[in-house]
């Protein structure tokens, strides 16, 4: 069985077929979606709509992400968030143009479904952004900090790469697990496009919301594969730029 984790989909719903297109996954294996399924392209429903049709077919797990929160907010309540719209939203909310209630809930039901973190028999964490206990996940005070934390990335790439494990400076939180695969910040802001490892953790989300492709990494081998920059999909549209 393999692990495959999926970056931040933004709504990018062509990228998507195509990467799972490339990476083939057996019935036995299993996917992980690290969030932010909606906010960016136009195929914010269609995107959600895919994934419950996909999870009747394959193991998944749906992590939260913050757009998938700020997305139900409104679906639920009808309120508009001015900077979730900037963010985003605007693409949804016109995606969403058009489709009934029933589907709605449906989606509705989706997004509070979600979960906060996985964590794997092999002490990986898998969480959309991160976490700030030093103790870990099942430590953690402030639940939003899984879905809009970006502390845990910062302190990553900041990682001074002469010290070990058994360093008293070594952070706490990432001797805490194996690995870490998380998403939530794009990598494009740092001019990379492929997944990028910072001590043990690594950042899946390749800034397809942005100008780069969508990433899905095979957890074991560290093997991956990618879209065409999401943004050739959608000509016209600006996604988050």
């Amino acid at each position: 069985m393999r692990t495959l984790v999926f970056g931040d989909i933004h709504g990018g719903l062509r990228a998507l077929t195509e990467v799972l297109e490339k990476a083939t996954p057996e019935p036995e294996d299993l996917l992980i979606f690290l969030g932010d399924y909606v906010d960016g392209w136009s195929d914010a429903a269609e995107t959600i709509d895919f994934l419950l049709r996909l999870q009747k077919e394959r193991k998944c797990v749906f992590l939260r992400g913050n757009h998938d929160e700020l997305c139900l907010q409104w679906l639920s309540s009808g309120k508009e968030n001015p900077l979730w719209l900037k963010a985003g939203g605007l693409m949804t909310q016109k995606s969403y143009a058009g489709v009934g209630l029933p589907t709605r809930k449906r989606h509705m039901s989706f997004l509070r479904s979600l979960q906060d973190y996985h964590l794997d028999q092999s002490n990986r964490l898998y969480v959309h952004a991160g976490f700030t206990n030093p103790k870990g996940v099942r430590y953690e005070y402030f639940t939003k900090s899984f879905y809009w934390d970006r502390t845990l990335w910062e302190m990553a790439l900041s990682l001074n790469p002469v010290l070990s494990k058994e360093d008293r400076f070594y952070p706490a939180r990432l001797k805490q697990y194996k690995e870490i695969f998380i998403g939530h910040t794009a990598l494009t802001k740092i001019g990379i496009t492929t997944p990028l490892r910072a001590g043990n953790v690594w950042n899946i989300d390749t800034g397809a919301a942005h100008m780069g492709p969508l990433s899905a990494l095979e957890v074991q081998t560290k093997k991956f594969w990618q879209s065409q920059p999401v943004h050739l999909f959608y000509p016209g549209e600006t996604g988050r730029n």
